[in-house]
């Protein structure tokens, strides 16, 4: 049985890595630019794709929803996930005009980065009818590591080879090379280059 079962399981987990590529190259011709050995993988939500930029071997896990989001005349790119970048599944990424991961950033499941915040004003309204405001570039850094369900407020920048502990709700910046956690995230500790 334990021989079936393996044999089994890599048909399967070649018949995903299959879907996931031919995926990938059927809809990469949206995109403001998608790179070389990158895999999206299904089912995903996408909105505003011709203003996402995919740079080079990124993989982008199930469930994730990247939108970029009308900026009235505005055309630019306003999603850039960077070369080498790991995003995890369910992670969402929303940008009305700058929302940038450099290279090789790493990101747990459920991350919510986004560099505006729904107006909530006008009480006479819904929320969901009052548009976005508050709109800040946001900047994840080379390198950094975002842990399971953090959240990236409008604004922030987080350092380069950073790591933001899970559960932790970043509305400040994080200078390279710390380790932040906490609602809201603090630096806890420096990362000793010495070791690198």
């Amino acid at each position: 049985m334990g021989v079936i079962a393996k044999v089994l399981l890599a048909a399967y987990r070649g018949w995903v890595r299959i879907r996931s590529k031919c995926f990938s190259l059927l809809i990469s011709g949206a995109f403001a630019q998608f790179g070389r050995r990158s895999v999206l993988t299904a089912p995903i939500r996408l909105h505003g794709e011709s203003r996402i930029a995919i740079g080079d071997g990124v993989f982008l896990g199930s469930d994730c929803w990247l939108q970029a989001l009308p900026d009235g005349e505005n055309q630019t790119v306003a999603i850039t996930v960077g070369n080498g970048t790991s995003i995890a599944g369910s992670c969402v990424i929303s940008a009305v005009r700058s929302v940038l991961l450099e290279e090789y950033v790493l990101l747990a499941r459920n991350v919510y980065i986004s560099d505006h915040i729904h107006e909530y004003g006008d009480a006479s309204l819904p929320i969901l009818s009052q548009g976005v405001t508050k709109i800040e570039p946001v900047l994840i850094k080379r390198g950094a590591w975002l842990g399971q369900n953090v959240v990236i407020c409008p604004g922030v920048t987080v350092g380069r080879g950073a790591v933001v502990g899970a559960n932790s709700v970043v509305n400040a910046d994080i200078p390279d090379f710390s380790v932040a956690v906490g609602s809201p995230a603090r630096v806890v500790k420096k990362i000793d280059m010495r070791s690198l």
